[in-house]
């Protein structure tokens, strides 16, 4: 009997979008080879806030956010990583805020999300990260998770070695892509049946003409981290805030959204200046995550600003109380936006791939946007 010959796929970028399309080729049945240019996952992926997120989703896409969840959840069952499923709550303190959290607890179970509002007395309880006596009113979802980002993106490429034969080829860039080959930056050309380019912000390397014309954008954020909160405290669920609201498309449903977006527009310019939302995690070994920022295309800078931290910082303390505010980092990303979906695709050339654009919801989306991709080829 002959046996079929498996496809061999490449995968150019070791990012969350990158390894998600590695391991839902490897489970379809191909043998699959990583081309990453570092020696490892340095780029948006691991500078996250290490949020699952699906609430900030739109209705259509929450389905795909959720597959991803339990995709997480075989990963980290597998790799011992951690994994707090904690829920979020959007802590707001505004009556327009409020407004829009009760239409959404209103209009969203009908849409398939999981939520509920809560009053002020029991997100005080139930939040510990949260500032008493400042709040409306609080909306709570019981389907996100708390990842280390750094801790995760390190223990997929061994999990996806170990378990499913997946290649890396690490410190290795690929500086040009036709069909059925790619050359890396020694000259050598590898033959392959497929390739996706999962590059993240880099449009000039390959098919830049791709992207040039496609509407995409590169955002950066700041972001903080806290010491280790002191005696084992916890955070709790995962918080956001009323800044949020106008930042996640989910609440774009919301009819008093415009009154939030005007008000904040009116009052506080620099926040959307800087396009501050405010936001709040815990890492594994305790440390609060904060932030963040976007800054968009020209406007984009090497240099991170104070202003910006600071702005942030007064948000976070104006909502959240911790024990230890004392800051033990500070440090940028930058990612791939596209608006008009959750992930950008694009085929330059027959068995040519390109798959990016997730913007800042790559740790939610892109395991179930892999899946679905690579189910669409069967």
């Amino acid at each position: 009997m002959i046996t079929k010959e498996r496809r061999h796929t490449a995968i150019i970028g070791s990012g969350i979008v990158g390894l998600a399309h590695a391991w839902a080729a490897a489970r379809s049945g191909d043998r699959v080879t990583v081309f990453e240019r570092s020696d490892r996952s340095r780029g948006a992926s691991v500078r996250n806030f290490g949020m699952f997120w699906p609430i900030g989703q739109k209705a259509e896409h929450y389905p795909l956010a959720l597959r991803s969840g339990e995709l997480w959840r075989e990963f980290s069952q597998a790799s011992g990583i951690t994994r707090r499923p904690c829920g979020s709550a959007c802590i707001v303190d505004r009556d327009d805020e409020a407004a829009v959290l009760e239409e959404f607890a209103s209009i969203a179970p009908q849409l398939g999300f999981s939520c509920e509002l809560w009053t002020r007395s029991q997100a005080e309880e139930r939040c510990p990260g949260a500032r008493k006596g400042v709040m409306k009113a609080a909306l709570y979802s019981p389907t996100e998770c708390n990842l280390d980002p750094r801790e995760a993106m390190m223990a997929l490429p061994p999990f996806l070695s170990e378990k499913y034969g997946v290649s890396f080829r690490w410190n290795t860039a690929v500086t040009h892509v036709e069909k059925g080959k790619i050359r890396v930056a020694s000259g050598e050309y590898e033959a392959f049946d497929q390739i996706i380019i999962c590059s993240g912000d880099d449009f000039q390397t390959l098919f830049p003409t791709v992207f040039a014309a496609a509407p995409l954008k590169v955002c950066k954020l700041q972001m903080l981290r806290t010491v280790p909160q002191p005696g084992g405290w916890s955070l709790g669920p995962m918080l956001s805030s009323g800044l949020t609201l106008r930042h996640y498309d989910s609440f774009a449903i919301c009819p008093s959204l415009v009154h939030v977006k005007r008000r904040i527009a009116r009052e506080t310019p620099e926040l959307d200046r800087y396009g501050i939302h405010v936001m709040a995690s815990q890492d594994r070994d305790g440390g609060i995550v904060l932030g963040d920022s976007h800054e968009y295309g020209e406007d984009i800078e090497i240099f991170d600003k104070a202003e910006i931290d600071e702005l942030m910082l007064r948000e976070l303390r104006r909502l959240y109380d911790f024990p230890d505010w004392t800051l033990a980092e500070r440090w940028h990303g930058c990612y791939a936006k596209y608006a008009e979906a959750p992930i950008f695709r694009a085929q330059p050339l027959p068995d040519v791939h390109i798959a990016t654009g997730t913007g800042g919801c790559g740790m939610t989306m892109s395991f179930g946007l892999a899946e679905a991709f690579f189910a669409s080829q069967f």
